[in-house]
Formats: C-alpha cells, structure tokens, sequence
C-alpha cells in the first residue's frame, strides 16, 4: 500500500468473507421477503387492493385531466431519463467494472419478465406506440422490465453514488406509486413485482460483487494515526473481520504530531479516480489522550468497523429488545460511531483507576462510513491457573474496585484479565458500563465465578469469591450461571461451560448452605410462557372447525340418551385410571400413583395441541425426570408402556377381528398391496439412506441404543414380575377398550344399535390410521377415520356424525379444558 508517497506493507488478508457481509445478506433477504409478499399480495388479496387504491384516488385526484396528464408526461420523461443519467455517470467516472454489474443487472431483470408460460416474449417499447395519456411512455411506466432494470440498476450503482444522487433517484423510482393514483390510476401489480423482484436481482449481484464498504480505509487510518504523532511503517492482520472490527497490529515510529489540515484528514465521501486528484478530505475526529512517550518505534492495536459491523450489531441489539429484559444489558447506541466511543471512554475511566490494560489514543471516522479505534497493546500476560490463589484473590479486589467505582465490565474472559508485575488488569470494554443497573454488577460476578472456575477449581473460586464480595452477591450472581443470563463469548471462551456452570452453582449452595438456587429470569417471555402460548394456539386450531359445527350437534343432543352419555364419559375416566397404571409399573412404582393420574389429565392437552402426541411423550419423560428418574430411566420408562400399548392393541385387534367373524368386511380399513409395497419400499430406503450418514449414525449409537437396551432390559423384568406385567397390560388394555366402549355408547346414546364388538375395530383400526395426520390431536383425521368407519359397517351418517362428534367431546375436549389448569398448577409445583 502506498500512501502520501511511501510504501507501507500490509500482512494478511483485509477482504472480508461473503458469509460475514451483514448488510449485504440483510438486503437480499428484505429484497426476497418483499417479492413473497408482493406475489402473494397479487394472487390472494389483489381485488382488495385494487378497491383501497380506487377509494385513496379518489380521495386525492383532486387534478384536471390535463393537469394529470402533464404530470404524467413529466414524471415519464423522468423516468426514461434516469438509467441513462446513471449510464452516464458511470461512464463519466470510468467506473466500468460497476458499468458491467449495472447493465447485468438490468438486463437479468427484463428476461425474467420476458419469459413467461408461453415463451419467450420481448419487450415492446415503440416511439410511435401511443397510449394511456397519448404518450409513448406509458408503455415504460406501466411496463413491469422497465421498473425491475431501473431497480435492479439502481441497486446495484447505489453503494458507489453520493448519498445526495442516491436519495432522489430511489425518490423518483420509488414515486411511480403516489403519481398513479394522484392521475387517478390503479398501480400495476406487475410494476409493484418489478420493483420487488428488480432489488432482488441487484441485491444477489451485490452480494456476489461486494460494495465500497468492504475496501478498508488503511490509508485514511494511516493519516489519522499520523496526527496523533505515530507514523506507520507496516500494518499485520490480527484477526479478520467478522462478527467483530477488523484487528491490526500497527508498527509505528513516534513523531511530531502533523497539523490538523485538510490535506491529511481522513473522513469524508467516497471518491471516485477522476475526482481523487482534486480530494479535499476533512478532519479527523478528536484524539482521546496524550500519545505515549515509551520510545521512537511502538507497534498500536488498531481495530476498524465497517458497515457489516454495524447492521450485524442493529441485528443483535434487535434480537436482545425483544427477547431479554431491558435491564440485562448496555444500554443500545444509536450508531457503531457512538459504540466505539464509549468503549474508548470506558478505556479512559478504567484507566483512571489504574485498571486497565492498555491505552486509548484515538477514535475517528473514516472513509467509507468505517470508524477506528486505536489503543496501545495490551501490557502484561493473561491470567494462568499457574497464578495460584494470591493472584486469584486479587482479580476479586479488581472487580470489587471496579464495582465501587459504579463501572461493570460485562465481558470478563480469562484472556481479558491480565496480569502486569503482580497486579491486575482489565481490557475488552465494549460490554462496559458506567451507573449500571444492579444485574449488570451480578452478571460481573457470574461471568469471573465462570472464567475463574475454569483456571483454579470449582471450591477456591466460589470460597474466594465470598471471601472478597460477600455472600449475598455471589448467592444473586450464582443464579445467573445459566445459558441465557451469560454472555455468547463468556462460555464460549471456557470449556464444557454448561457443565461448569451447573458444578459451580452446586458449589455455590455447599458453601452458603442453600438446598437449591433457583435460575434468575432474564427474558421477557420464560419458555413455560412460549410453550403454554404455542399450545393455546394450537387449540384454538384444533378446536375451531367443531365451534362452527356446534349448533347443529347441540340441537341433535337433545334427542341423545343421557344416560348412556355419563356411561360413556365413566369409561373415558376409567382409561386415565388404566394409562397412569401402566405408566405407574413402567417407572417401577417411583413416582406417586396420585400425582401421576393427574399427569395422565395434563397429558390429553399436551397431546391433543401437537402433532402425533409428541407432546404428551415429552410431558410423561419430563414428569419422570421431576419424580427423580434419570433421563435414559424416565424415557425408557415411557418407551416401555408405548410398546407394550402397541403390543396389547395389535392383540386386540387381532382378537376383535376374529371374534367379529368372516361376515365382517375389514377391507375398508386395509390400503391396497400397493401402496402397502411402497410405504414398505420407503421406509426401507430412508433406512437405507440414514444408515449411511454419520450424524444419523453417531445419534442411534448414542441416543437410541441405551434407550433400547433399557427396554429390552425391562421387558426381561416383566417376565420375571407377572404381577407388573399384568399391571402394565391391564392398564394398556384399558385404555384401548375404554375408548371403544365410549364411542360404543355414545352411538346407543343417539339410538345406534351396532355391537361392540364392530365398534372396538372401528376404534382401534381408524385410530391407528388417523394416529399418522400431521394434524395436532388428530383433529379431523379421527372424525372422519371413525365415521368412515362406522359408515362402513352400516351405521347411517345422522346416527354416526353426532355419536363420534358425543365421542370426542367426551374423550378429548372435557379432558383437554380440564388438563390445562391442572398443567398450570404441575408446572407451579415443579413437577414439569
């Protein structure tokens, strides 16, 4: 690199990887959502639209014709000129690489609108075309290619243009809206497509070429430094950019700091080659501190943030607002140039106390819309498990100073924590706070009860920690030894840091004499909250088709049976009694028989909210687990009454089905040999296929196969306890023949008279295939499995319909309002 006539040699790479381009992404991805909802706007809603746009232009097309067609003609003659005022400029300028990506994009624009179902069709733009308002360019403003080139154009020239031409081009693009309905005219739809699919195609191509942004400013960094009286000789790329600035080691010789002239300022608008002879930059912005006198040759930490540093940043300080209480974090900037001088402020009050590591010399904003940031290297070593407990105890009395002085750190790594001639000192300000919020002071403690742990042990850490802070902040402090209440680059930075945090909190209770210390909540929403509320949608869904069908079934109950109604709903308790029994046997008695049942009511709610009942598996494992069952324990326990419910109902149907005798046809029930064939066939292949991956591989060694061996386990111990065994088919039997013998009288209680018998295979089979809807609860596929079924069997449709609608009601809705509070109150009680 050659700067103010000398050459300046800079190791490593400074290009920034295309996955770390954060704006970039950010604009396809907005870019892509915008064409989803254009297009889906156009196929579902667009008569809609079109009557709010007639209504808003009516309103205000307060115009003559003759003035509407003037500014019609104007804003046309606007239009057609502006890609060639940009081909212009670009040509002016020289700028021919961005002259390629300009033309390619719009050119890739007007052939996606050219081909269409019936082939290829070219655009038709005639001088002698007259249209619209008796103007040939109407056929430019109404033309779907026309407004997809200029957005495609117009987006990928942006980056490279003044941000004075850059604002009123996308103005007069983006007009074309207003301008329709001020003349009294409904907005294209396919213009509204162009413009949206026209920043799609200009946003990849920016994406895959890169943009200003991504060319560092080393020599407006060079001039900066050079005011401050540090005079580069080479820059080293210690780390890339990233999720973070781009690090550089700077090589500097001391000199007399250079006036503050224009000529070797370092801010300013990107220029072009023809206008960089005639630059006039400005000046940087404001040293922070006096430079160093250590010596003529010093080498400078110099970190640089580019626009991808900023978005990512938006990004992120976005995710925290909505997901994490206001209070557990810094507060947000309004721009990186603010973020990166509060860290330089930060270093300077941190210094002041004699704690801090290095020291700020600069922040300026480059070119670019980069902004710098320059401090000496950091002094000493970092701390070392080696150090031994004096030096451990002194980290604490830092952090105490620093507390005291209202000043929380908020990023307390162990390579942050260094050591200079005996004493401690800090670095890394960019999380640091100045009159923070108390959590902010506990999360301090949290993170170096983490990074210390890790180094000396889970006891000298905690023991040190009381000793210096006192019990009741390292108590506070010890709740926020969680995933969440952690910073990212804090447990990244330790090894196995879930495990360390959970011996550390143990350690924590052994030394304070604590039964249990409770996980502080951070987040706005806990996840009980988001399951609880993903559930109740859930309901809502499944529930809603039977509130629209609600007045005729209650109308048909009043001609119902009452009688033969409470039997039903008798026997749809008694298979809760059966289903906590099995369950009860399957844990091997280790859980209380009471608690369980109302586990099994619970239960019906999580099941019948989520697809295939995953949600009662997972509650049953989860209740096992509270109950002081281990993990592989509580879901071999749940696996093993799920096999052998599946074992006991096959046998049923087995039975049923013979007893039902030849004059029963189950044909109804049974897929044709080919489509038997080719569920076989597919399940053999994605055996086949997961078989050959190692992921799929590694979870069936680890995940599946304990599991496994603990079923097979228990189900040797059932042969050996008949009277388990007995217990745990009994309640599976129960539960599968309580439900036939409620739809059995719920179709008495309509007047039915079809045998029970016909109505266990019913159940049992068209449950089964209903079992497989993706749907939550089966809802629907049941319904419609058991009055096909019944249908079948020759049950008429005004006795079947309301008598399965009686059945599910009774089975699944009472059960399900009933299983929501007493989920409500597991959850209070720490049973779930």
């Amino acid at each position: 690199m050659r700067v103010d006539g000398r050459d300046i040699p800079v190791s490593g790479s400074l290009l920034q990887p295309r996955i770390r381009r954060t704006s970039d992404i950010l604009r396809v991805v907005l870019s892509a959502l915008l064409t989803a909802v254009v297009i889906t706007g156009s196929l579902i809603t667009r008569p809609q639209w079109e009557a709010l746009e007639r209504s808003v232009s009516d309103i205000i097309g307060f115009l003559t014709p003759e003035q509407s067609n003037l500014i019609y003609v104007v804003y046309g003659i606007a239009i057609l000129a502006l890609p060639q005022a940009i081909l212009v400029r670009l040509v002016w300028d020289r700028q021919w690489k961005l002259l390629a990506g300009f033309l390619s994009a719009g050119l890739i624009a007007v052939l996606l609108f050219s081909i269409t179902g019936t082939g290829f069709t070219a655009p038709r733009w005639h001088l002698s075309e007259a249209q619209q308002v008796n103007t040939f360019l109407s056929q430019f403003l109404d033309d779907p290619r026309w407004i997809a080139m200029l957005a495609a154009g117009l987006t990928v020239s942006s980056p490279w243009l003044p941000p004075t031409w850059r604002r009123w081009w996308w103005t007069l693009l983006l007009a074309f809206v207003p301008i329709h309905l001020v003349v009294s005219l409904v907005v294209p739809a396919r213009a509204l497509l162009g413009l949206a699919v026209g920043w799609l195609v200009g946003a990849v191509i920016v994406l895959v070429v890169g943009t200003p942004a991504l060319e560092v400013p080393l020599d407006a960094a060079v001039r900066v430094l050079a005011q401050r009286g540090f005079r580069v000789t080479a820059f080293k790329v210690v780390r890339p950019a990233g999720r973070g600035p781009l690090v550089l080691s700077a090589a500097t010789t001391q000199v007399e700091p250079a006036p503050h002239e224009s000529e070797t300022a370092a801010s300013g608008e990107s220029r072009t080659k023809a206008s960089r002879s005639k630059t006039k930059a400005r000046e940087a912005v404001a040293a922070l501190a006096d430079p160093p006198a250590d010596g003529p040759a010093q080498t400078l930490t110099v970190e640089l943030y580019g626009q991808n540093q900023r978005s990512r940043s938006a990004l992120r300080q976005l995710r925290r607002w909505l997901t994490i209480r206001s209070s557990e974090y810094p507060t947000l900037f309004a721009s990186m140039r603010r973020a990166v001088e509060h860290r330089a402020l930060m270093g300077i009050a941190i210094g002041d106390l004699g704690l801090g590591s290095n020291k700020p010399l600069t922040v300026a904003a480059l070119d670019r819309k980069w902004m710098l940031y320059a401090h000496t290297v950091p002094r000493g070593r970092p701390m070392v498990a080696e150090d031994g407990e004096p030096m451990l105890t002194k980290v604490w009395q830092a952090l105490d100073t620093l507390h005291q002085a209202q000043i929380s750190h908020g990023d307390l790594r162990a390579e942050d924590i260094r050591i200079v001639e005996g004493q401690v000192r800090f670095g890394g300000f960019m999380a640091s706070e100045f009159g923070a919020y108390q959590v902010r002071f506990e999360s301090d403690i949290a993170q170096l009860l983490l990074s210390t742990a890790a180094l000396f042990g889970t006891e000298p850490a905690v023991r040190t920690a009381l000793a210096v802070m006192g019990k009741q902040p390292v108590l506070n402090a010890s709740r926020r030894l969680t995933k969440t209440a952690l910073p990212e680059q804090v447990r990244k930075a330790v090894p196995d840091a879930g495990e360390l945090m959970k011996a550390t909190r143990e350690e924590v209770a052994s030394q304070t004499g604590q039964d249990k210390i409770e996980a502080a909540k951070i987040t706005r929403f806990s996840r009980n909250q988001i399951i609880q509320l993903v559930l109740l949608i859930g309901l809502v869904y499944v529930a809603y088709p039977y509130i629209s069908a609600s007045p005729t079934f209650f109308s048909e109950l009043r001609n119902a049976n009452w009688a033969w109604a409470a039997l039903g709903l008798t026997v749809s308790a008694l298979t809760y009694i059966g289903a906590a029994m099995a369950l009860w046997a399957c844990a091997s008695e280790a859980v209380k028989f009471s608690k369980l049942l109302l586990m099994q009511i619970a239960n019906t709610f999580a099941a019948t909210t989520t697809p295939a009942g995953v949600g009662g598996l997972a509650l049953s494992v989860r209740f096992l687990q509270k109950g002081g069952l281990g993990a592989v324990r509580a879901t071999a326990a749940v696996a093993l009454q799920q096999t052998v419910q599946v074992i006991v109902h096959l046998v049923l149907l087995v039975f049923f089905s013979v007893a039902a005798g030849a004059s029963t046809n189950l044909s109804h029930f049974v897929p044709s040999a080919t489509v038997l064939y080719f569920v076989a066939g597919a399940l053999l292949g994605l055996l086949g296929v997961t078989m050959f991956v190692p992921t799929v591989r590694r979870w069936i060694r680890t995940e599946v196969r304990p599991q496994l061996k603990e079923v097979v386990a228990q189900l040797g111990d059932l042969a050996r306890r008949p009277a388990r065994l007995l217990m745990i088919v009994g309640g599976s039997a129960t539960t599968t023949l309580g439900g036939a013998l409620a739809l059995w009288a719920s179709i008495e209680a309509f007047g039915g008279s079809t045998g029970f018998v016909t109505v266990t295979i019913v159940t049992m089979i068209g449950g089964t295939l209903a079992s497989a809807a993706p749907t939550p609860g089966g809802v629907g596929a049941v319904e419609a499995a058991l009055i096909g079924g019944l249908a079948a069997f020759g049950v008429p449709a005004t006795i079947a319909v309301p008598a399965v609608l009686l059945y599910r009601v009774l089975t699944c809705w009472l059960p399900v309002f009933c299983g929501w509070p007493i989920m409500r109150w597991l959850t209070a009680n720490d049973m779930i």
